[in-house]
């Protein structure tokens, strides 16, 4: 074999997610290359290169039909695929027995749940993708999360998505937008979707967050940005599961002969980005909302029950009730997975030491913030940072 590894990468680079997992092969290919790469820009439908020409090594691919999936097998080469669907894992399918690394739909569309569920909407839609199976687990994991929290999900209907011609899917979306209870919390199943579901909103004249709140997934952040309002969306560690991917590939072009048992590859979501598409809070209740805006507000202060009671000007008794009875959870339990949920995105997003990162998140004694943080994540802050950030 050649010193440089040639790898064909067919990855969309129309999405942040196949970015995401561009951009972590690529960092691993720095790190134990030369690695030489065939890559066509663009969106889900790839070609694979003559190999004949190009003498390829190695194959990183989203299959999206038969197709692509003979002319890759037909290569022999280390293959690891990404979001294989049930049929393709099924036994004595061609591809059952290939690599794989995927998205952890489940647990974002989990999270997503929960990002609206804290919220406090009582009505809620998701918006997919047809024949994709991402989608397709995302809005079973969103559906499931919500169905435990006793509420049932409005579904988009498939037949209702038009490829050719977005104007004519527009208007179709647009109403039935219209016809949803409000105010209504809306996932969608990725960020390209969000940015649709937001279009449509506004031929419908619906206010976004105020009727009709919105997160996507994949955290793209150009594309969320640019959505009128800017699109809340759940980030993945997308550059991580590129990179174990690479290094898994790598590991199978080093030893071409023998078997290679199938290994699962799972991108985990980090949190949610909010933007001001889901930056509301709607219970029905606009004194306790105007106490969970308090809390939220202060979230790297380290405010106690005390400072909330003080805020409404009410009876600590009569507050910790009306509290708990709309938000299902006690004012110090908000309080402290509110601060939590903070510490949890300076560890993934920046280089904080733990000490300040506690500061910054309200406790005023890093030890506490130790014991609270393991109480309630299960691992140290550190190990949480290593975990999320990937050993790479």
């Amino acid at each position: 074999m050649s010193c440089v590894a040639k790898v064909a990468l067919l990855i969309e680079t129309a999405r942040g997610y196949g970015r995401g997992i561009l951009r972590g092969i690529v960092r691993y290919a720095r790190l134990h290359g030369p690695w030489a790469f065939y890559v066509t820009p663009g969106d889900f439908e790839q070609e694979l290169p003559k190999m004949e020409r190009w003498g390829g090594t190695g194959i990183i691919a989203r299959i999206e039909n038969q197709k692509v999936a003979e002319a890759i097998l037909a290569t022999k080469l280390p293959l690891v695929a990404l979001d294989l669907s049930p049929t393709q894992l099924q036994p004595g399918h061609p591809l059952a027995d290939v690599s794989e690394v995927r998205s952890d739909s489940h647990s974002a569309a989990a999270l997503a749940a929960e990002h609206l569920l804290d919220r406090g909407f009582r009505h809620y839609a998701f918006v997919g993708i047809p024949h994709r199976v991402w989608s397709e687990r995302r809005q079973e994991g969103f559906c499931r999360r919500l169905a435990e929290a006793g509420f049932s999900v409005h579904l988009y209907p498939a037949k209702a998505r038009n490829y050719q011609d977005w104007g004519k899917e527009q208007a179709i979306l647009a109403r039935w937008l219209q016809g949803l209870p409000k105010p209504v919390g809306v996932m969608a199943c990725n960020d390209d979707r969000g940015r649709e579901v937001l279009a449509a909103c506004r031929l419908a004249e619906l206010q976004v967050p105020e009727q009709l709140a919105v997160v996507g997934v994949d955290n793209d952040s150009l594309l969320c940005e640019l959505s009128d309002p800017p699109l809340s969306s759940v980030a993945l560690n997308t550059e991580r599961g590129g990179y174990e991917a690479a290094a898994l590939l790598d590991e199978m072009m080093q030893r071409r002969r023998g078997p290679h048992p199938p290994k699962r590859i799972v991108v985990p979501p980090l949190h949610v980005v909010t933007r001001r598409s889901t930056d509301i809070l709607a219970l029905d209740d606009p004194e306790i909302a105007s106490a969970l805006r308090f809390i939220h507000d202060n979230a790297g202060r380290p405010i106690q029950v005390e400072d909330v009671v003080r805020q409404m000007n009410w009876s600590r008794r009569t507050l910790e009730m009306r509290f708990q009875r709309a938000v299902g959870r006690s004012i110090r339990a908000e309080i402290e997975r509110v601060r939590l949920e903070r510490a949890k995105r300076l560890l993934q997003e920046t280089d904080l030491t733990v000490p300040k990162i506690a500061s910054a998140s309200g406790f005023n004694n890093p030890n506490y913030f130790g014991l609270v943080f393991r109480r309630i994540v299960g691992v140290s802050p550190s190990h949480y940072r290593r975990q999320v950030r990937g050993n790479y």
